[in-house]
């Protein structure tokens, strides 16, 4: 007597061999790339942040800073507890490229520091930063990373908004004579 496997038997066993190398697999490569973007991204903002709180000379840019430190050490918080539940591990500190931004930003005096952090810090890093999110919001393989980023959209276009008008009331003030 033989053995056939009907139809539906062999698909249920390929889609139990399918689904078990796509567990083994972890993450799909965009999904990982976010998570690695959205890590250095939040401790660049912190870690400029922090400068800025020691550096700044307008009032309302140390206030923004306290802010961006405060919201994205909470957001990284959220962001390690979902790498961890997905296996991933998180850059601990910014990318090259945004240490080398904030080295530069770093020997800046006056209010040209308070400019320069606004804009490159506040407007530049979030408008680099939405469309990654944004992107992940819709593309993204796996539904808390998809959650993860639908969630914090709203926050970080708020946070351009909040940076754009500060930038423009602090590149209003007169450069102090030298």
């Amino acid at each position: 007597m033989t053995h056939r496997a009907s139809p539906l038997t062999a698909l249920a066993f390929t889609t139990l061999l399918w689904s078990s190398a796509a567990l083994a697999q972890g993450l799909a490569p965009v999904d990982k790339n976010f998570l690695q973007q959205a890590a250095e991204n939040g401790h660049a903002e912190v870690s400029a942040g922090r400068l800025a709180l020691t550096k700044a000379r307008n009032p309302k840019v140390r206030d923004f800073a306290q802010r961006m430190v405060d919201e994205h050490t909470e957001v990284g918080e959220e962001l390690r507890t979902l790498a961890s539940a997905k296996q991933e591990e998180l850059p601990t500190e910014p990318s090259m490229l945004q240490k080398g931004k904030e080295m530069i930003i770093a020997g800046l005096g006056d209010e040209t520091f308070d400019r320069r952090y606004l804009n490159q810090m506040g407007v530049e890093a979030y408008k680099s930063a939405i469309p990654l999110y944004e992107k992940t919001a819709l593309e993204s393989r796996d539904p808390e990373v998809k959650a993860f980023a639908s969630k914090h959209l709203p926050a970080l276009r708020e946070q351009l908004q909040a940076a754009q008008a500060l930038k423009v009331s602090v590149d209003q003030r007169p450069t102090p004579a030298k």
